[in-house]
């Protein structure tokens, strides 16, 4: 008799921790499978000259930042701010992906609030970000000068993220100088 009114208020006490458990995640931190592992290829057409192409070999040997963002994001205008002070911080390459996006748009964007960027590389078909694990815009990756994934950070890039992460891995790569 006092274990059919047990069963159901242990069962009740485990969903309770695991519940109170998963309140304490940040959503922000979506972990990425690729940590670790080589980056994958891209070469797509430079934002700036569709001629000229933009691929992750240019920067082989280098510590360099990846940001996927685009002109339709919210989130992209609010961390692009920190992303020209981090430009003006160090001299580690930051390289823009601009995500299914109009062209012109992204190049008036760029024009008015300041280009980060070494180079804009335009995905027009999502095709790149699909690869890379991108979940939305704005995410930022940091890459190692052996091509490998060390960091990832989806949402916008804020002073504290660069001073307590994005800086700290970045001197420890030997790219912030």
């Amino acid at each position: 008799m006092k274990a059919r009114f047990l069963i159901p208020l242990l069962l009740f006490a485990v969903i309770a921790v695991f519940l109170a458990l998963g309140l304490k995640l940040d959503p922000r931190e979506v972990p990425s499978p690729l940590i670790g592992k080589p980056a994958p290829g891209f070469s797509l057409p430079s934002l700036d000259d569709p001629q000229k192409m933009v691929s992750n070999e240019d920067f082989k040997g280098k510590t360099w930042l990846f940001n996927v963002w685009a002109t339709w994001c919210v989130s992209c205008r609010a961390e692009h701010e920190t992303l020209v002070s981090l430009n003006n911080q160090t001299d580690v390459p930051i390289v823009g992906l601009d995500w299914k996006d109009e062209t012109v748009a992204a190049q008036q964007w760029l024009q008015a609030l300041g280009n980060p960027y070494e180079a804009v590389a335009f995905d027009s078909t999502g095709r790149t970000a699909i690869d890379w694990g991108v979940y939305g815009a704005p995410e930022t990756y940091v890459i190692d000068p052996q091509g490998i994934i060390r960091y990832k950070h989806t949402g916008p890039l804020s002073d504290g993220i660069l001073i307590n992460k994005i800086l700290p891995l970045l001197k420890e790569l030997g790219g912030a100088s």
